[in-house]
């Protein structure tokens, strides 16, 4: 199976962006070719990006003290487990108290650093940022590994909170919706809205059906096309009926 997540506001659109680079960084970070901490590094100066468009910190704070009080309301439930229901709670008190050790703008420690700021203006340029035009960095991807990845680590570390807050956060989010199967036929599916709110759409197929849905969404109506995919040539709608698993999540 594969899941397609589909944001319905931007600040979920915003959320699952970070998600994935973070776990590009994580990826990069920790192997150990100078490519792929150059490519870690580039990865960090898209997040700093995405991180600075909006009050996120506010937004995930303000979100996991709301998650914090439904869960203080299940205290005492015979149908909760206790420990499991500490341990998110925990959870959710680590990542608030993170978030508060955040001083300033989101990467500001990233942007009072003039080396990385020369990487990251010279990155946006095609091929910018060859030995002749950065020679200090052409010298620190020479370094060893393992001074690299502290280096990498040490860069990272202030944004932590955002990352486990947002972990938590799109967890539940995934988890609050209860997936049904719907059919597609010959590759188009509608459904309308009316009354029903929702942050974020989940789709899940076969991957062997060889389709990709195609996902548009208003307050009114959720529409998706699944189409034959295409490297080479446009992609066209599927002939046959598509059978996938369809969740609304929302908080």
């Amino acid at each position: 199976m594969i899941t397609y997540d589909y944001p319905l506001n931007e600040r979920i659109r915003t959320l699952l962006r970070l998600e994935d680079l973070f776990a590009k960084v994580d990826h990069f970070a920790s192997a150990t070719a100078s490519e792929d901490h150059h490519v870690a590094l580039v990865t960090l100066f898209e997040i700093l990006e995405v991180a600075g468009r909006a009050d996120l910190k506010f937004d995930l704070m303000q979100e996991l003290e709301r998650q914090r009080q439904i869960l203080l309301s299940f205290r005492n439930n015979p149908d909760i487990s206790e420990d499991a229901l500490s341990g998110a709670l925990y959870e959710i008190e680590q990542a608030s108290a993170a978030l508060l050790g955040i001083q300033g703008r989101i990467g500001q420690h990233l942007r009072d650093n003039e080396w990385l700021m020369a990487i990251k203006n010279r990155a946006v340029i095609p091929g910018g940022v060859c030995e002749f035009d950065l020679p200090a960095y052409h010298y620190w991807l020479h370094h060893d590994v393992a001074s690299r990845q502290q280096d990498l680590q040490h860069w990272l570390e202030p944004m932590l909170g955002i990352h486990q807050s947002i972990t938590i956060v799109l967890r539940l989010l995934r988890a609050s919706g209860r997936p049904e199967l719907q059919v597609a036929p010959h590759g188009a599916y509608q459904l309308m809205l009316t009354g029903r709110t929702a942050q974020m759409v989940r789709l899940r197929l076969n991957f062997e059906d060889a389709c990709v849905p195609e996902i548009s969404a208003s307050k009114y109506a959720l529409n998706i096309r699944f189409l034959a995919p295409q490297i080479d040539q446009r992609a066209k709608q599927v002939d046959g009926d598509v059978n996938f698993e369809l969740t609304f999540c929302n908080l």
